[in-house]
C-alpha cells in the first residue's frame, strides 16, 4: 500500500511544475495522500488551479503568507475542503531581487533584511499556528525547504543566507514546540536544481556544473529525489526524525576538497 495513504497534505508554494514543491506533490500523490495548493495573487491562481488539476485535485485557495489575516482567511477556505491536516509543506521563501547580486555588505537594505526573514521563516511559524487546530490528535508532519546557503557563504546568496539559517532554527524550536503534541518538525536542504526560481540566479549555470564535478554521485539531484525524501520524511516511515536538516545534494554538504573527475 502507498504510505501515504490516507494523509492529507497542504503544499503552500506551488508555482511551476518546475519547481521542488511540485516534485513533492507528484511524490505525495503517488504515494497516496490527497492534495490541497495555495496561491498568492490573482495573476497565479490559474496557473495553481490547472497544476493541481494534473495532481488530482480542485482544492485551490488564495493564501498571502506575509499577511496574517490572509494566513487565517486561507485556512478558514481550507476547513470548508477538510476537517484534519496530516501534512503541512511550506515551500516559500522571498527576497528583494536587488539584495541577492553583489555583495551582503553593500546591497542588503534593513527593507531587505526584513522582508526576507519575514516571509521565508517567519511565514512557517504563522502558517503552523494555525495549522494547529486541523492537526491535533493526528500524526502530523510538517516540511520546509532550506539551502546550504544557510550553513555556508555562498556567492550572491547574501541576505537569503540568512533567512534560511533562521528558518533552520525555526524547525528545531517547533519540533520542541510540537513534538509533545505528536507533530514532527523537518527540513529538506536540496542541492541546486533548474527550477524556475533558480533561473535567475546570477551564475547558476557555473553552480550547477561545480556541484555534478565534486559531489559524491557525479550528478545534479532533481525534483524527484527531492520529493521523495519529501514524502518519507512526512510519512510514519519517519515517525522517529524530528528537528532535522535532511541534505538531498548528493552529499555535496560533506566535500571539504575534491578535485573533480577531470582533475582527479
Amino acid at each position: 500500500m502507498a504510505f501515504l495513504a490516507g494523509k492529507r497534505a497542504l503544499i503552500i508554494g506551488l508555482a511551476s511544475d518546475r519547481s521542488i514543491a511540485y516534485g513533492i506533490a507528484e511524490a505525495m500523490r503517488r504515494e497516496g495522500a490527497e492534495l490541497a495548493f495555495s496561491y498568492v495573487g490573482e495573476r497565479f491562481r490559474d496557473r495553481v488551479v490547472e497544476l493541481a488539476k494534473g495532481l488530482d485535485s480542485d482544492r485551490v485557495f488564495e493564501m498571502d503568507v506575509s499577511d496574517d489575516a490572509a494566513i487565517s482567511a486561507g485556512f478558514a477556505t481550507l476547513k470548508g475542503f477538510w476537517d484534519s491536516l496530516d501534512i503541512l509543506v511550506h515551500s516559500v521563501a522571498f527576497a528583494p531581487r536587488e539584495a541577492l547580486t553583489g555583495t551582503l555588505v553593500e546591497n542588503t537594505s534593513r527593507e531587505a533584511f526584513r522582508v526576507a526573514h519575514d516571509v521565508s521563516s517567519y511565514s512557517l511559524t504563522a502558517v503552523t499556528r494555525e495549522a494547529l487546530p486541523l492537526m491535533e490528535g493526528r500524526a502530523g508532519a510538517v516540511l520546509t525547504l532550506s539551502y546550504l546557503g544557510a550553513v555556508r557563504s555562498l556567492p550572491s546568496y547574501n541576505v537569503m543566507g540568512l533567512a534560511k539559517a533562521s528558518l533552520e532554527a525555526n524547525v528545531r524550536f517547533l519540533a520542541a514546540d510540537l513534538g509533545p503534541r505528536g507533530i514532527r518538525v523537518n527540513a529538506v536542504s536540496a542541492g541546486p536544481i533548474k527550477t524556475l526560481a533558480a533561473a535567475g540566479i546570477a551564475g547558476f549555470r557555473k553552480m550547477l556544473a561545480h556541484v555534478a564535478t565534486v559531489a559524491p554521485i557525479r550528478r545534479n539531484v532533481t525534483q524527484d529525489d527531492v520529493g521523495n525524501a519529501a514524502a518519507f520524511l512526512c510519512s510514519d516511515l519517519a515517525a522517529g526524525i524530528t528537528g532535522e536538516i535532511v541534505y538531498v545534494d548528493g552529499g555535496y554538504h560533506n566535500v571539504g576538497m575534491s578535485f573533480g573527475e577531470a582533475e582527479s
